[in-house]
């Protein structure tokens, strides 16, 4: 049976290290019920803290390193695995529980607001150093997970002893009081990363921004509430410390706009021309002066390289534009080069373009060097830009609306692009296909991830839609949609690898009445296919569903 605490008489010593022990109540400057409702908002802000960042290393981590399922179950696992071991540190600090919140807040607001721009920073200048370095980022994105969940979890068995110390309850409402204000903080910090930190103010001033309250918050609590359980030595060290961790998040904030500037060139050269950051993803464009091509990039990785992209969209869109091409629907090619190439076929009507991001596409209209690029297709009055949600769209487009569909998307192993190799998205397509429509399928590099592809092919037959499937290399290593600059320069494998899809297996061929691709002749589609035959997995592969997602 737990005995009641008898409430502290006036003058009774701190709260540690005098001879009541660690557990005598804390010399409050204020009312019981006034210091306890602080310590619950303190609670509270350094919990909506602590998950913002954690999401903010699981975005930074998907749009640096890909694959935002596997990071994401990388930073979530290792930060609650290293809150559990915090949990566990913080009980030899307990009796120093008020320093020791203090320390911690301070140390946390320093890792968590400088994680970010840490991370970028090692990518951005480190990326392409291969060798035992090519895990770099990875590396340091699990030191970071550890260090963050170590001190998060440290946070709540100090916060316990603080909350007992201002109003001894028993501890089953102590801890329902505690969580309730940790996870409705959480809940706070949840949605502030998404609708207010991420869009407003980025990655890097949002995590600095972030830290910068943690430490204020922490300081206020510490030094504010339970300044006269501390020493004059301990009060001094933890003004100190959170003086030099605000100046520091400071000075970073400041120089935020510079460092990402800096950290862009070292990514993607000096050429930068245009950087921008739609609702949707970060778009790059580099080159397209004196002399030097387009590169254009999404969220860090090459989608289209100007000396190159040629082959890449007649390959993708030609073979399929032979036979009935009226009506045309593009999944993604927001760039409109695909466009550009579906207008060159007489006897094209109408073009719907359904993109994720209306900020590409009116990029595309618009920029100079990217419109000249894609010969102005969106001044074409037969294109019609639709955004949205593409299984939304396909739900709501009757049966039999097109002839042709071109999937101009990312690769599959993109998590964000998995839904749309999936059968039931395929399943889609094959019902707003006309009956002798075909569909074109953009697969990923066949040469380096053969399953991959072979997968998609798998996807696309069980869906009722037997494919032909065929490559194209590139003539610049490095160049294929989806690869990050950083792998670029390290001379990535390059080429692509397309599906052509139809009720009824297609045949691989040209429209004689269109005018000749630049790139492209029927023998060399016929070698096209038969190099892509050699690279089949034997074996019937599984499709891949929504529930179950393969690539």
């Amino acid at each position: 049976m737990i005995e009641p605490h008898a409430p502290a008489q006036p003058g009774s010593p701190p709260s540690w290290g005098g001879p009541c022990g660690p557990e005598a109540p804390a010399r409050l400057p204020v009312r019981p019920a006034v210091g306890r409702f602080l310590v619950l908002a303190g609670v509270f802000v350094c919990a909506a803290c602590g998950l913002v960042y954690e999401l903010e290393l699981v975005a930074l981590a998907s749009y640096l390193i890909g694959d935002s399922v596997t990071q994401a179950s990388v930073v979530l696992s290792v930060m609650v695995f290293a809150m559990g071991l915090g949990s566990l540190a913080a009980k030899r600090l307990r009796g120093l529980a008020a320093v020791g919140f203090g320390a911690l807040e301070a140390a946390l607001a320093l890792v968590g607001g400088s994680s970010a721009m840490l991370l970028y920073a090692v990518f951005a200048w480190t990326g392409g150093w291969g060798g035992l370095w090519a895990d770099g980022p990875r590396i340091l994105l699990v030191a970071f997970s550890l260090a963050i969940g170590v001190l998060i979890g440290a946070e709540v068995p100090l916060l316990m002893e603080l909350i007992q110390r201002v109003r001894r309850q028993d501890p089953g409402g102590a801890v329902a009081d505690l969580f309730a204000a940790d996870y409705v903080g959480a809940l706070v910090g949840g949605l502030a990363f998404p609708f207010v930190l991420l869009p407003f103010l980025g990655q890097l001033t949002g995590a600095l921004l972030t830290g910068t309250v943690n430490a204020v918050v922490g300081a206020a609590l510490v030094l504010g509430l339970f300044r006269r359980d501390l020493t004059r030595r301990a009060r001094w060290l933890l003004l100190t410390a959170n003086v030099v961790v605000l100046a520091l998040l400071a000075t970073a904030t400041v120089l935020a706009d510079d460092f990402e500037r800096a950290a862009r060139h070292a990514v993607y050269g000096q050429d930068v021309r245009v950087a921008v950051r739609t609702d949707v993803q970060e778009v790059v464009l580099t080159g397209d002066t004196d002399g030097r091509s387009l590169d254009l990039f999404l969220d860090g990785r090459l989608r289209v390289r100007g000396s190159d992209e040629r082959r890449y969209h007649e390959a993708l869109v030609h073979p399929a534009m032979s036979g009935p091409h009226a009506r045309v629907l593009i999944l993604g090619g927001g760039d409109g080069l695909a466009a550009r190439e579906v207008l060159r076929h007489p006897g094209t009507v109408r073009v719907d373009l359904l993109e994720a991001d209306p900020g590409l596409a009116r990029l595309a209209r618009y920029d100079p060097g990217l419109s000249a690029l894609n010969e102005h297709a969106y001044g074409d009055a037969r294109v019609h830009v639709l955004t949205g949600d593409a299984f939304h769209r396909l739900r709501s487009t009757p049966s039999a609306t097109y002839d042709v569909v071109i999937s101009d998307l990312p690769d599959p192993g993109l998590t964000a692009s998995t839904k749309l190799y999936s059968q039931e998205f395929y399943g889609l397509l094959r019902r707003v296909l006309a009956p002798d429509g075909r569909l074109a399928v953009h697969a990923g590099p066949v040469a380096a991830s053969p399953r991959a592809f072979w997968t998609v092919d798998a996807t696309l037959r069980a869906a009722g839609l037997p494919a032909t499937a065929y490559r194209v290399g590139a003539r610049h290593p490095g160049s294929a949609p989806g690869t990050h600059r950083a792998a670029a320069d390290r001379r990535a494998p390059s080429g692509w690898g397309f599906l052509l899809a139809a009720r009824t297996a297609p045949a691989l061929r040209l429209d004689p009445a269109a005018p000749r691709p630049h790139t492209l002749t029927p023998d060399a589609l016929a070698r096209d296919a038969r190099d892509a035959a050699r690279t089949r997995i034997p074996g019937r592969l599984p499709p891949s569903t929504l529930p179950h997602p393969r690539y």
